[in-house]
């Protein structure tokens, strides 16, 4: 069945995840190779790789996932803001999991992950990209 014969709401949802996949894959080969290869502390190396993320994912998402009825000087800082949320979120969750908690990195990384994903979708569902209604 083709994407487009999808119900609205399971085109977003399907796009979404294509999108956060290749999002994720960028940010965590940015995080793993910054504290494998590069000795760096988790939490700037997951900070770096979610600001890589946070290009791929404005991409992506613009193109694939929402009717963008803004333009992109508009939708670049609507973005911004929920990114820069998103940022702040990660930056606080890591810092908990990891620094404080003394848990490893990736598996705090993939928690952190879930959780900032239901914000960021929501963020950008309800201001970033300003739906289309009924397309």
């Amino acid at each position: 069945m083709p994407l487009s014969r999808l119900p609205r709401q399971s085109r977003q949802i399907v796009a979404y995840v294509f999108s956060g996949g290749v999002t994720a894959v960028a940010h965590y080969a940015l995080l793993i190779g910054l504290v494998e290869l590069g000795g760096v502390a988790p939490v700037p190396a997951t900070l770096a790789g979610f600001t890589l993320g946070a290009v791929v994912s404005y991409a992506l998402n613009r193109w694939l996932t929402f009717d963008a009825t803004h333009s992109h000087a508009q939708a670049t800082w609507r973005f911004a803001l929920i990114a820069a949320g998103g940022f702040v979120l990660t930056g606080i969750l890591m810092h908990l999991f990891v620094a404080r908690a003394g848990l490893p990195y990736l598996p705090m990384q993939i928690v952190t992950t879930l959780i900032v994903m239901v914000f960021s979708f929501l963020g950008h569902k309800f201001f970033s990209f300003a739906d289309r209604e009924g397309v």
